[in-house]
C-alpha cells in the first residue's frame, strides 16, 4: 500500500511539474497577448522579467542544493559563477551597442570615458553570440573545476571549504571593482540595447527571455532529479553522510564530488547569464559574499536535499526581499536573518519539509483505516 501511495504521488507530481510548465510558457504570454491592459487578468510586460530574475535565483538555489544539500558541501562562493556567466553575457551585450552608445565610439562607454584606447585582448570574439556561449559554458565550470580539484586533493571540507569559497569570493569582487581591469568597475556593465538584434525593450523580447529561463529552469530540474536518482546520486549522498566509509568501500570520492561541482557552478553560470538581459546591469556586488551567503539561506529555507524545497526557497526569500525593500527596507536582513534561525531551530527539513512531514502523517492514517 506504501508503495502505491508513494507512485501515485510521484506521478502526480510530475504531471503538475509539466502543468506548471505548460501555464508559465503559454499561459502567462497568452494574458499578455490577448487581454486588454484594463483588464484583471492582463499579465504586464515587466512581469516578465521580475519573474524571469526569480526563475534564475531559482535555478542558482537548485545548483547550491546539488552540492549542499545532496553531497554536504557549503559552498559561500556561488556567487563568483554566477557573476562570471553574467558578465560574459554582459559583455556582448555591450558588444552588441556598437556605436549607439553615449560616446558613439566602437568601445564601451565606461572604456571612452577612462580613456582606453583599444580594446582589451580579453574582450575579443564577445561580438559573436556563439563564442559568447561557449564561455558561459566553458569558464565556470573551468574555474570550479581547477578551484575544486586542489581543494577537495587536499581533503578541505567543512566550515574550511566554506570559508576558502567565501575568500574566493571576495578576492574576485575586489579585482572586478577596480577599473583598470576593464569590467566597468564599481558601475559594472549596463545600457544595453538589444541581443541577437533584438530589442531588449520590446515585450516580445522580454517574453521570448522569460519562456527560455522557464525551459532551461525545467531541463536543469529533469536533470537534477535524473542525477540524484542515479547510482550517481546514492553516491553523493553516502560522501554526505559518511564520506569516510564510502573511501573504505573502495570509491575515490575526488572524483565525484568533483563532478556534481563542477556541474553546479555550470548551471550557477548559465543562471547569471539569463539574470543579465532581464535585469539590465551586472556589476562586482553580485559576487559580493553576503550573496553567496543568501543562496546558501533559500536552500535552508525551502529544505535541503529536495530539489524542489531549493526552487521554492528562492521564492519565498526573494518574494520577501522584494516587498521589504519597498515596505521596509532597513529591516530585511533582521528579517533574513530571523527566518534563518527559525528555520534552523524549528525547521531543520525547511518549509517542503512541513509539507511532507503532513503528508506523512496523513498516509499513515489512510494506511490504518485501510
Amino acid at each position: 500500500m506504501i508503495k502505491k501511495i508513494t507512485e501515485l504521488h510521484s506521478f502526480k507530481g510530475w504531471l503538475f511539474n509539466f502543468l506548471l510548465l505548460g501555464l508559465s510558457v503559454a499561459l502567462l504570454p497568452l494574458l499578455n497577448i490577448w487581454l486588454p491592459e484594463d483588464s484583471v487578468w492582463h499579465v504586464p510586460s515587466y512581469m516578465f522579467s521580475l519573474i524571469g530574475k526569480y526563475l534564475c535565483y531559482a535555478l542558482v538555489a537548485l545548483a547550491v542544493d546539488l552540492i549542499w544539500g545532496y553531497t554536504g558541501i557549503l559552498s559561500l562562493g556561488h556567487g563568483v559563477f554566477f557573476s562570471i556567466g553574467g558578465y560574459a553575457m554582459g559583455m556582448y551585450l555591450m558588444r552588441s551597442i556598437g556605436k549607439e552608445g553615449v560616446y558613439k565610439s566602437d568601445l564601451p562607454d565606461f572604456m571612452v570615458f577612462l580613456d582606453w584606447k583599444e580594446l582589451p585582448w580579453y574582450w575579443y570574439g564577445f561580438d559573436n553570440f556563439v563564442f559568447t556561449l561557449l564561455v558561459i559554458l566553458v569558464i565556470p565550470g573551468l574555474l570550479a573545476f581547477i578551484f575544486g580539484y586542489f581543494a577537495f586533493r587536499s581533503r578541505i571540507k567543512g566550515v574550511y571549504f566554506a570559508i576558502i569559497t567565501q575568500a574566493m569570493t571576495f578576492a574576485l569582487m575586489l579585482l572586478f571593482f577596480r577599473n583598470n581591469t576593464g569590467f566597468g568597475g564599481n558601475n559594472g556593465l549596463t545600457d544595453f540595447k538589444r541581443i541577437l538584434g533584438y530589442s531588449l525593450q520590446e515585450p516580445s523580447t522580454k517574453m521570448g527571455i522569460y519562456i527560455i529561463t522557464v525551459l532551461v529552469l525545467f531541463l536543469s530540474y529533469v536533470l537534477s532529479r535524473y542525477i540524484v536518482r542515479s547510482k550517481l546520486g546514492r553516491v553523493l549522498i553516502a560522501i554526505r553522510d559518511a564520506e569516510s566509509r564510502v573511501m573504505f568501500s573502495g570509491y575515490n570520492t575526488l572524483h565525484y564530488k568533483l563532478a556534481i561541482w563542477t556541474l553546479s557552478a555550470f548551471l550557477c553560470g548559465i543562471a547569471g547569464a539569463l539574470y543579465v538581459p532581464q535585469v539590465g546591469i551586472i556589476n562586482p556586488s553580485e559576487m559580493q559574499p553576503s550573496n553567496s551567503i543568501e543562496m546558501a539561506i533559500w536552500v535552508a529555507v525551502g529544505g535541503r536535499g529536495t530539489l524542489v524545497g531549493a526552487l521554492v526557497g528562492a521564492g519565498l526569500v526573494n518574494g520577501a526581499k522584494s516587498w521589504f525593500t519597498v515596505a521596509a527596507p532597513d529591516y530585511w536582513l533582521y528579517f533574513l536573518g530571523g527566518l534563518f534561525i527559525i528555520v534552523t531551530l524549528f525547521f531543520p527539513k525547511g518549509f517542503v519539509g512541513i509539507f511532507s512531514r503532513s503528508s506523512s502523517k496523513n498516509n499513515k492514517e489512510v494506511i490504518l483505516n485501510d
